[in-house]
């Protein structure tokens, strides 16, 4: 099974990418902040979103993969690394 491209990731994170230029651009021009607070959440629920469709594909392509090749220290290599996954990101 191929490999994730993440491609559909790169036009979320480039317009993060210009949110994070208006924050900066906020901050120096001493806007108020709550302003700037609502515009760091709205970059963190972007991120979030982007992070779940990391997950998604990773699933898709690579944990699926693993278990498609039938070798049972790859498929358990990827259910460890899941659930590290799902340890260190859960909220």
């Amino acid at each position: 099974m191929k490999h994730a491209t993440h491609a559909e990731q790169l036009a979320p994170l480039r317009r993060i990418e210009g949110q994070v230029g208006g924050i900066i651009r906020m901050v120096e021009d001493e806007r108020y902040c709550v302003d700037i607070l609502t515009q760091i959440r709205a970059i963190r629920a972007a991120l979030k979103k982007v992070e779940g469709g990391m997950l998604r594909e990773h699933v898709e392509h690579c944990v699926a993969g693993a278990f498609h090749g039938g070798d049972r220290d790859d498929e358990r290599a990827k259910i460890d690394e899941l659930m590290q996954v799902f340890t260190r990101y859960s909220d």
